[in-house]
C-alpha cells in the first residue's frame, strides 16, 4: 500500500530539515504514543500519518508506543484495536514499546529527583492539591509537606512502592515553583498510588507514573528526536523539558506541537465516545456513526481516503474546524473508479408489467462502472414484476416531476420504457402496486430513437431479488463549531445527540449481490456508496451501510 507523504510543506518539515542540516540530529525518530484506554478516532489518524510519514520521508524510524501508565482505565482490548488500526491505515512501526517497559527506570529517575531535592512525598488529597495550586492570576500555596528531608522522602517513596499506603493516601510531586505563571510547573504530581492490576506488569507495581512525567522519559529512552504532540500539550512543554534536564537523560528529545483535527458535527472526545458505548447509544466502538477508525472502517471508508483527507487538512499551529464534508469528498474520490455500480431499491413499490410474458425472464447488459470501462459489463435479470422506489411514483405529480405517474412514461435503467396505466391502493389509501406496460422496441443498447422520455429510474427484478437491509447514517451530534467542552456533564451531552442518526430500511438488491462479502463496496444508483457490514451481514442476507451520498456541494480549495 502506498503511504508516502504527499508533497505538503509545513513548519515541522522545516524544523527537521534544519536539524539534519545543522547536525543536531543524524536520524529522525518519531513515535505514535496512544494511551490504551479507548479506540483511536479520526483525530488520531492525523497524528499517525504525520509521525509515520515524516520519518518515512527522511528515512527515519517510527515507534508505536503505548502510554500505559493508568491501569484503571486501560485494557488489552484497546492495545489490540490500536495495532489493527495503525496497520489498516497502511503503516508498520519500527519498534513496539510500552511505557510499562520502563517502569523500573522511571522509578530510579524519581529516586534521583528526590536525592537532588527536586521531588517530595505529599500527604495532601487530590482536592487539596487542586485548591492550593492557585489560578492564572494568583500563585499557588506550598504544601506543608514540601520541606520533608531527602531521607524521609526516600523512605516514604519506598513505602509507597511496597504498598504500605492506600490509594490516594500519598503522592510524589516534583518540587519546582508554586508561584510559576505556568500552572503546570506548580509542583505537579509525578507518581500516585493505585492498587490495580496492570495488563502488562500484573501486580508488580502499586504506584504508577503520571503521563506528563513518563512521556518525556519514554521519548528519551527510545531516542526519539522529534516528539510531536497536539497543541493542548504546549503548556506541558516546560515540564517536559524540566523532566529531561533534571532526570539527566542521555538523549535530549524536544517536543513540538501542531493543531489537532476538529471536525464539524463530530464527537472527538474519547471520554464522550466511551460514554456513548457505555450507555449503549451505539452498538460498540466500531458503530459506523462513530468517528473511530474502526467505525469508519466498518462504515466503508478506505485507508487511502483517510490518509488523503488528513494530509489535506494541513499542519500548523492555528486552531481550525474542518467540514466533515471534506472527508466525504475524499471517500467519493477513492471509490468512484473502483466501486461497481448496481441497483438497489430501499423503499420498494411493486410494478407489474402487464404486457410482458408471464413466466419469462431475460438477461440485460449493464456497465459495471461507466467511469471505469475496464471493469466491463454484467448481466441483470428482467421480468414481468419488478420493484421501484416508492418516491419514483406520484398519483398527483407536482410541477417538474418526471418520474412515474398515471399516463406518464419513463425509462427503466438498462431496460425498456414503461408507462403507468393503473395502480392499486390498500385500505389506508397507500399505493401498493403499479400496473404498467412496456415497449419492446425501446430496449437499452438497441439505438432506439423513436421518442424521448425525461425520466430514468432504477429497479430490481422481483423474482430473483435479494432482500437486504440498508443502514442510513447522519451525524451523531450537530455541532458546526467542532468544539466540545470536556467539562460538559453526561446528561447534557446525551441530550444534544441527534435522534435521527440512524435509519434502517428493508429493500432489495440485484441477485449477484448474494456473493457480496463483508467490506465489499458498491455504488447504488441515486443512493450513494455502500459497504457490506461485517457485523450483521449473513450469507444471502446482506446488510449495507451507506458510506456517503453521491453528491456534495463541498469543493476542495473553497
Amino acid at each position: 500500500m502506498e503511504t508516502k507523504a504527499a508533497a505538503h510543506n509545513h513548519f515541522l518539515k522545516t524544523i527537521i530539515i534544519d536539524d539534519l542540516q545543522s547536525g543536531r540530529t543524524k536520524t529522525v525518530v518519531t513515535r505514535f504514543p496512544p494511551e490504551p484506554n479507548g479506540y483511536l478516532h479520526i483525530g488520531h489518524a492525523k497524528s499517525i500519518c504525520l509521525n509515520f510519514e515524516l520519518a518515512d520521508e527522511f528515512n527515519g524510524r517510527t515507534n508505536l508506543r503505548f502510554d500505559d501508565t493508568n491501569p484503571v482505565k486501560e485494557d488489552i482490548e484497546y492495545v489490540n484495536s490500536i495495532k489493527e488500526d495503525v496497520k489498516w491505515l497502511g503503516f508498520e512501526w519500527d519498534g513496539l514499546f510500552f511505557a510499562s517497559d520502563y517502569f523500573d527506570e522511571m522509578y530510579e529517575r524519581a529516586v534521583l529527583l528526590i536525592k537532588k531535592g527536586k521531588a517530595y512525598v505529599d500527604d495532601l488529597t487530590a482536592d487539596q492539591i487542586r485548591e492550593m495550586r492557585g489560578t492564572l492570576t494568583e500563585p499557588g500555596k506550598e504544601s506543608p509537606y514540601r520541606n520533608r528531608t531527602v531521607e524521609e522522602n526516600l523512605q516514604l517513596f519506598e513505602a509507597m512502592r511496597r504498598g504500605d499506603f492506600k490509594d490516594g493516601e500519598k503522592v510524589l510531586r516534583a518540587k519546582i515553583d508554586m508561584s510559576s505563571p505556568n500552572i503546570t510547573l506548580r509542583d505537579p504530581v509525578i507518581y500516585r498510588i493505585s492498587h490495580a492490576h496492570h495488563h502488562n506488569t500484573g501486580d508488580k507495581w502499586c504506584i504508577y507514573p503520571m503521563y506528563a512525567y513518563a512521556h518525556p522519559l519514554e521519548d528519551a529512552i527510545e531516542g526519539v528526536t522529534h516528539s510531536i504532540c497536539t497543541l493542548e500539550f504546549e503548556e506541558l512543554r516546560p515540564f517536559y523539558d524540566w523532566v529531561i534536564e533534571e532526570c539527566e537523560t542521555e538523549a535530549k528529545p524536544h517536543q513540538y506541537e501542531f493543531n489537532r483535527l476538529n471536525l464539524t458535527n463530530t464527537v472527538m472526545s474519547k471520554r464522550k465516545l466511551k460514554l456513548l458505548v457505555d450507555e449503549k447509544v451505539v452498538d460498540g466502538w466500531d458503530d459506523p456513526r462513530m468517528p473511530t477508525i474502526s467505525g469508519l472502517r466498518r462504515r466503508g471508508f478506505t485507508p487511502k481516503a483517510i490518509r488523503d483527507f488528513v494530509r489535506e487538512t494541513g499542519v500548523s499551529k492555528n486552531f481550525g474546524v474542518v467540514d466533515f464534508k471534506m472527508l466525504e469528498h475524499f471517500i467519493r474520490e477513492d471509490l468512484k473508479l473502483q466501486a461497481p455500480r448496481t441497483m438497489a431499491v430501499l423503499n420498494p413499490l411493486k410494478v407489474v408489467i402487464t404486457n410482458y410474458p408471464e413466466g419469462q425472464t431475460e438477461m440485460l447488459d449493464a456497465e459495471i462502472n461507466p467511469e471505469n470501462p475496464e471493469m466491463g459489463t454484467k448481466q441483470i435479470p428482467f421480468g414481468r414484476e419488478i420493484y421501484i422506489e416508492q418516491d419514483d411514483f406520484m398519483e398527483e405529480p407536482v410541477k417538474g416531476y418526471h418520474r412515474l405517474f398515471p399516463g406518464n412514461e419513463v425509462r427503466l435503467k438498462n431496460a425498456y420504457f414503461i408507462k403507468c396505466n393503473d395502480f392499486v391502493k390498500d385500505e389506508n389509501g397507500n399505493v401498493t402496486e403499479l400496473h404498467c406496460t412496456y415497449d419492446v422496441e425501446t430496449k437499452s443498447g438497441t439505438g432506439f430513437t423513436g421518442r424521448k422520455v425525461k425520466g430514468t429510474i432504477h429497479w430490481v427484478e422481483a423474482l430473483n431479488a435479494v432482500p437486504a437491509e440498508f443502514r442510513l447514517y447522519d451525524s451523531l451530534i450537530f455541532d458546526e463549531n467542532g468544539e466540545e467542552e470536556e467539562t460538559e456533564g453526561a446528561s447534557s451531552f446525551l441530550n444534544r445527540l441527534n435522534p435521527g442518526s440512524l435509519e434502517i430500511v428493508q429493500g432489495f438488491v440485484e441477485p449477484d449481490m448474494k456473493a457480496a462479502e463483508p467490506q465489499d463496496k458498491f455504488q447504488f444508483f441515486r443512493h450513494g456508496y455502500f459497504n457490506v457490514d461485517p457485523k450483521y451481514s449473513k450469507p444471502g442476507a446482506p446488510v449495507f451501510n451507506r458510506v456517503v451520498s453521491l453528491k456534495s456541494s463541498f469543493v476542495i480549495g473553497k
